[in-house]
């Protein structure tokens, strides 16, 4: 059992989405005149809401990209209000859009210091260059995530699919470290 119970974070979650059909993008700005879209730049247009806070790239394919909700629940909610708004506008959906979760960004703090230079011989699968990066990389199979890993007990997680896989690989990681005697609680 851990030592500490350990603050995880959701920072951001990125999610696909499919609307099955084609969007007509300058319509979307000539009704929407606060989305930003610049064709020669960039082929999607950034629809962005304050609540919950977050952009959505809207591709004239019907393919659409959430960023910055801090919940699968928000990540999904956040679509359903895009494509209400659109729909109020006039702009026709015929689907309900399927949404998939691409990747979630977590951050954690364990509450103890963590020994870089020893991390590195006793797991595998860790990259540790403290000349490049102050952090060592950790790549857990079960649940397949990246970890970033720093001295001051400090976490980012990534490439979970589920809110559940974060909590999972946090708990993980932290038993391993303990384990290999890699962290050191202050008394």
């Amino acid at each position: 059992m851990s030592k500490r119970k350990p603050i995880i974070n959701i920072q951001n979650i990125v999610a696909s989405v499919s609307l099955n059909q084609k969007i007509d993008l300058q319509r979307i700005v000539e009704k929407f005149p606060q989305t930003e879209y610049n064709p020669a730049v960039f082929p999607g247009l950034v629809f962005r809401l304050k609540k919950p806070k977050t952009a959505t790239l809207i591709f004239g394919t019907g393919k659409m990209v959430c960023t910055g909700a801090k919940s699968e629940k928000e990540s999904r909610g956040a679509v359903e209000k895009v494509v209400k708004e659109l729909r109020s506008e006039g702009i026709q959906i015929t689907e309900k859009p399927i949404v998939n979760i691409q990747n979630i960004v977590a951050s954690a703090e364990l509450g103890g210091e963590i020994d870089l230079e020893s991390l590195v011989y006793k797991l595998s699968r860790v990259m540790y260059e403290p000349e490049q990066f102050p952090g060592a990389v950790y790549r857990m199979d079960e649940p397949k995530v990246v970890f970033l890993i720093f001295s001051a007990g400090k976490l980012v997680c990534v490439g979970a699919k589920k809110e559940e896989q974060v909590y999972e690989a946090v708990d993980k990681i932290q038993q391993l470290l303990e384990e290999k005697e890699l962290i050191y609680y202050p008394s």
